[in-house]
């Protein structure tokens, strides 16, 4: 597939992603409603992916976000300077002593175990980034100037604000005026959409958006919520999937939208909180590549599977141009992402190549 990329030599940056980044604060094997500890990670449903193409792939990457200027703001900060992110688009807000003006967001997630799913309690209202307008950032300066060669957000940074639905949509515009790439994971979360009109919001932003997108990323509730398209036949548990409802759905997406390049989803038949089957499919040039089985995966954190997922895609699409190879990259990376605590990957890409490969679980020494 030709998906006309900017040449590297020509861009500052590899990839940047827009979006919120969370302090998160994970009571490890606990519940959050009896913890006395917690051990505190940075994550974001559009960071992780950029994160990922640094930390695991070796990318240059940066990340167009924003914070209350204060300790906790730079915290997160600091996190991210250990990911290797470039932090230089970062738009620091000023803030009043208890964030009346603007704050900085937390997520509590415990990871589930076995019967008990995994649980997210989220406080991320009126935060920097949730007010952030096309003003705060120089769209034509660092897609212009600077060079991005792709650009990665979703439905998690759209469904923060009634501001930040259009600030995301100004950014996907202006990066498509000079030719960047643009990848979307639409990531519906219908208690973020609710206070700002809920499902029909939900479809009106994000069919609104897909018209500028190349490569659009969402699991069966995404584009069924986020698109209207319906996957007939699939068990309303997901116990049992319909890959061939999975395949009609993502045809008649792909021809909804003929400027997408790509399309693709993950497939996860949850048997517990800790065991899962996992795989994923890709539509490219009207073909439809699956990955193979990651069946009985055993999970540790399975926050920020389906991120990893996305960087391992983006990451094969950019380098290979071969869809049949870029959807492997995503489920192996997800898979390994899944295995670690906390939202981003700890995986590198030899080890991402070697599960692709076929590799096993035996001692390495």
């Amino acid at each position: 597939m030709n998906l006309n990329l900017k040449p590297k030599e020509s861009c500052a940056f590899d990839a940047v992603s827009i979006g919120e980044v969370m302090l998160r604060l994970d009571p490890g094997e606990g519940r959050i409603r009896t913890a006395r500890s917690f051990r505190a990670w940075e994550g974001g449903g559009e960071y992780n992916v950029v994160r990922g193409l640094r930390r695991c792939f070796g990318l240059k990457t940066a990340v167009i976000t924003a914070f209350a200027e204060n300790e906790v703001g730079y915290l997160m900060e600091d996190f991210i300077l250990q990911g290797g992110v470039d932090t230089s688009l970062i738009k620091w807000m000023k803030t009043d002593g208890i964030g009346r003006i603007c704050r900085n967001g937390l997520n509590f997630t415990e990871r589930g175990f076995g019967l008990r799913g995994a649980v997210g309690c989220s406080d991320r209202a009126n935060t920097a980034i949730s007010k952030a307008t096309p003003e705060d950032f120089d769209f034509d300066y660092i897609f212009g100037t600077l060079g991005v060669r792709w650009l990665h957000t979703g439905g998690i940074y759209a469904a923060l604000s009634e501001q930040s639905c259009e600030t995301v949509l100004a950014a996907i515009k202006t990066a498509k005026q000079y030719g960047t790439i643009v990848s979307y994971d639409l990531n519906y979360r219908p208690s973020m959409w609710s206070a700002i009109g809920g499902k029909e919001k939900a479809q009106a932003v994000n069919k609104e958006i897909a018209k500028y997108v190349d490569v659009m990323i969402g699991n069966e509730e995404d584009f069924t919520a986020c698109l209207g398209f319906e996957i007939e036949g699939n068990d309303e548990n997901l116990k049992t999937l319909n890959l061939d409802g999975y395949k009609k759905m993502i045809n008649k997406a792909a021809a909804t939208y003929p400027n997408f390049k790509a399309v693709a989803t993950t497939l996860r038949t949850v048997k517990t909180a800790t065991v899962n089957d996992w795989s994923a499919i890709c539509w490219a040039d009207g073909e439809i590549y699956k990955a193979k089985d990651y069946n009985g995966l055993d999970i540790l954190d399975r926050v920020g599977g389906g991120d990893s997922f996305a960087s391992g895609l983006i990451y094969g699409l950019m380098t290979t141009g071969d869809a049949s190879q870029a959807v492997e990259y995503g489920a192996a990376h997800g898979a390994l992402a899944m295995t670690t605590p906390g939202d981003t990957t700890m995986a590198r890409k030899k080890e991402v190549e070697a599960l692709m490969g076929g590799a096993g679980a035996r001692v390495q020494r």
